[in-house]
């Protein structure tokens, strides 16, 4: 009894030493094939299809890839216009929400194995979202024109209200009899609620109006109409200056011929003046403010408003600083600057 018993201990110890010596085999040199050793790429998913779809949200799925080794994940990338987004699965199938009713999305789907190795090539799939929405926005605010010029005016409007998402402004102007033209569109999203209209008439009298686009295509009534008379265009003119200067001061006195063909009613002047410097004294002209710290503007007085072709007007001022005037402009136009 006591030999079997013995017999028996002894067994299980052989038995335990093998699964041992097996265990340490395994561990020395047994190892299964590591993913860098992998350079097999996975195939093509197969073509993307549509399992299910609402306004917001699509199920998609597509035949599975194989590999050599194995498929760990799927990318999927969704696309609207310059927009996109990026999602994962590891299975052949996925569900993508918070997409937007009526836009149109390219989906795409390619392979990854554990190496990091990419299918050869990737299906897609473009598809338009159902509709979601069935109300139009409402009338954009009334355009204010801001910053007028001879060829550009700026328009501002407040926002129109939409139960899902614009998509776009469009600027219209209003031609002889109520044709409307197209002259900008504003695509920027949200869609920004200003727009730069370029290419103008000096002088010439325009009427815009508004319009909101959403994104199932339903268009807004018409704003209200701003009218705005573009600037004339700016004039020509020399300036003829006679300066006495000395360490931190100078004293200027500066003639201006309007050089065009039309006469200048009301005037102002900017020229370089940095913001060390200090005006202390002036006649012809009153000071109206410094422009970005660079530049002093001067206007006309009640005397001197009108230049008229041929015409001049005669300033001076006493400043500190040794920053003379150039880069002189009158009502926006360079003037040519000569010392006399």
């Amino acid at each position: 009894m006591r030999d079997h018993r013995s017999r028996e201990i002894r067994s299980k110890a052989a038995a335990l030493a093998a699964c041992a010596l097996a265990v340490t085999l395994i561990a020395a040199g047994a190892t299964p094939a590591h993913a860098d050793d992998d350079t097999e790429r996975p195939t093509a998913p197969g073509p993307i299809t549509v399992v299910a779809v609402d306004t917001t949200w699509v199920e998609l799925t597509w035949a599975a890839s194989t590999d050599n080794v194995g498929v760990v994940r799927y990318p999927v990338g969704a696309r609207f216009e310059d927009f996109g987004a990026q999602y994962s699965t590891d299975t052949n199938s996925i569900r993508i929400t918070d997409l937007r009713p009526s836009r149109t999305y390219t989906f795409s789907v390619w392979a990854l194995d554990a190496a990091g190795n990419s299918s050869v090539s990737n299906p897609t799939l473009r598809l338009t979202m159902p509709p979601g929405d069935d109300q139009p926005p409402s009338a954009p605010g009334q355009p204010v024109a801001y910053d007028v010029a001879a060829t550009v005016v700026r328009l501002r409007w407040a926002h129109s209200v939409e139960n899902v998402a614009l998509d776009r402004y469009e600027v219209f102007r209003v031609d002889a009899g109520g044709t409307l033209t197209r002259v900008r569109e504003v695509y920027q999203y949200p869609p920004v609620n200003s727009a730069q209209i370029s290419g103008l008439a000096p002088n010439t009298t325009y009427t815009f109006v508004v319009q909101a686009r959403d994104e199932a295509g339903h268009l807004s009534p018409l704003s209200a109409p701003v009218t705005v008379t573009t600037l004339p265009p700016p004039p020509t003119c020399a300036v003829r200056s006679v300066v006495r200067q000395w360490s931190d001061g100078f004293v200027a006195h500066l003639v201006v011929e309007n050089t065009g063909t039309t006469a200048i009613d009301g005037w102002t002047m900017t020229w370089r003046f940095w913001a060390s410097q200090q005006v202390h004294g002036i006649w012809g002209a009153t000071v109206a403010d410094r422009v970005n710290n660079s530049y002093l503007r001067v206007r006309n007085t009640g005397r001197n408003a009108a230049i008229p072709p041929g015409g001049t007007v005669s300033l001076g001022l006493v400043a500190s600083g040794t920053q003379l005037p150039e880069e002189v402009t009158l009502n926006g136009g360079l003037c040519t600057v000569a010392d006399e």
